[in-house]
């Protein structure tokens, strides 16, 4: 009997062997070097000048992407128009004069001021102080027709990013408790104010976020080393004037593209693997005398791209097991904006998206291997290194953890829900000269690129999701990652 049992675990096991090597040759005989080369050529085709966020070519982009979607099967969302899910973004100028002034003091644009938001005009009214404006600071107060000055920061917090992160937290209180203006007294040794100015006194694309009338809301920065305002503000309400000039608002309409396949396994296909690449990139050098101006983003991110056009054509005729969703984020080089939209306007409900299988890098300086961002830290590496060994590369984990990539693409949006992700990358071992060559430069296009490896990338991409996607169990986090926790809340677990 013991005998029978080991032949019959061994014929099992054989079997499974055998079938996984006939699903992984199905997937490579379908993905042809050729098309992933056609696809790759067209994205970073001068034609489309760099598909940068806003403009008519990164539209055709998003049009030839859907077109690729639909004629390999894929179906649309319901919730999205067609293929796309329009992503509301705002444009911000700076403003060109800026002046606030209150009992003796004048202060003027970039050497005491900046301007974070507010209409073009003049305003003046009341201040009321509120500390470091939290919840607590504005209990019971009466804010009506006031301009609310607060520190800027949270008290305790003396991180650099504390004192310029939480002020859209305070200007909603302020919207919300009918005050008509936000000041915000900066003082921080971590980030001189020189710095700051050259940051935020800049052009910015940002989500679009609430009304345009709450937009019109002025909310000023002003630069406090030596605590002269606080002191000013805090001993009792005072008059100001402000007036804001030249600044300019635009909102733009950009587009996701997505589409789904639904999971053949009944009880598992209300259960979703997310693959996603962003496809904008940064456009043309302006104001450059060069003889080639346009940042093709061949690389950056025409090889995820390809990966998503190939998965979308193997998954359209051989369904896995979980359901797939396919994502085309745009505005990553922006901010990561399109997935952040997308998490916020989530088609699917996000429960049900089990994994986030991203695509994106670089460029490559080692055609060996595969770079698989955030191996070992979920449930996946087996089947992340399965994929690769399948088309004759290594998937090597991340070579310079100091540079953070897992936090710096469109997975992260993913993974801060909880959702468990990992980027598959080119072949990068560290970002040497090879990798500065192409990375965000003109020369980044595609006749410097070898199509017999991306062919391999994007066929490693395929197998892993495959393999994902047919699982006996859902992925997770790995114990201890700092993303487990929201995982747990996610789910439920």
């Amino acid at each position: 009997m013991h005998i029978i049992y080991k032949v019959l675990l061994i014929a099992g096991l054989l079997f499974s062997f055998l079938l996984a090597k006939a699903q992984e040759d199905q997937i490579t005989s379908s993905i042809h070097k050729s098309e992933v080369e056609a696809n790759i050529r067209f994205l970073a085709s001068d034609e489309l000048k760099g598909r940068d966020t806003g403009s008519p070519e990164l539209d055709i982009a998003a049009r030839f992407i859907a077109a690729q979607m639909e004629s390999y099967g894929v179906k649309q969302v319901e919730g999205a128009d067609g293929y796309f899910q329009s992503v509301h973004l705002l444009r911000q100028e700076p403003a060109k004069e800026a002046g606030l002034s209150y009992g003796n003091q004048s202060l003027s644009l970039m050497e005491d001021l900046l301007v974070l938001q507010g209409k073009n005009g003049e305003l003046s009214g009341e201040t009321i102080y509120l500390n470091f404006g939290t919840e607590e600071d504005f209990e019971g107060k009466d804010i009506t027709g006031k301009i609310v000055v607060v520190k800027a920061g949270l008290p305790g917090v003396s991180s650099s990013t504390g004192f310029i992160g939480d002020g859209q937290e305070k200007l909603k209180r302020v919207q919300e408790n009918g005050g008509k203006g936000m000041i915000e007294l900066y003082k921080s040794n971590q980030i001189p104010w020189n710095l700051l100015v050259r940051y935020m006194n800049a052009e910015r694309l940002t989500l679009s976020e609430g009304s345009a009338e709450d937009r019109a809301m002025p909310y000023l920065l002003v630069n406090d080393p030596e605590n002269i305002h606080v002191n000013a503000f805090a001993s009792g309400s005072t008059e100001v004037d402000m007036q804001i000039s030249g600044k300019v608002d635009e909102e733009i309409i950009s587009q996701n593209v997505v589409g789904m396949v639904e999971g053949s396994d009944p009880q598992l296909k209300d259960k979703y693997v997310l693959l996603s690449a962003h496809y904008d990139h940064v456009g043309v050098a302006e104001g450059k005398n060069l003889e080639d101006s346009i940042y093709n983003g061949a690389r950056d991110n025409g090889i995820g791209v390809a990966s998503i056009i190939s998965a979308a054509k193997y998954f359209g005729q051989q369904p896995p097991k979980r359901s797939v969703l396919f994502l085309a984020v745009t505005a990553e080089e922006k901010g990561l904006l399109g997935s952040q939209w997308y998490v916020e306007h989530p088609l699917i409900p996000m429960h049900q998206v089990v994994f986030n299988l991203n695509t994106d890098g670089a460029g490559y300086n080692d055609t060996t291997v595969v770079t698989a961002i955030g191996l070992g830290r979920t449930s996946t590496d087996a089947q992340i290194q399965a994929a690769a060994e399948a088309v004759g590369l290594e998937a090597i984990p991340d070579p310079v953890p100091e540079q953070n990539l897992f936090d710096r693409s469109d997975n992260v949006n993913f993974a801060k829900l909880g959702v468990p992700a990992v980027t598959l990358a080119p072949g990068i071992t560290a970002f040497d000269a090879e990798i500065m060559k192409y990375y965000h430069q003109l020369a980044d296009e595609a006749d410097s690129m070898n199509f017999d490896y991306v062919e391999k990338v994007c066929e490693a991409f395929v197998i892993a999701a495959d393999k994902i996607a047919n699982a006996e169990q859902n992925p997770f986090w790995k114990e201890g990652d700092k993303y487990e926790s929201a995982g747990k809340a996610l789910y439920g677990q």
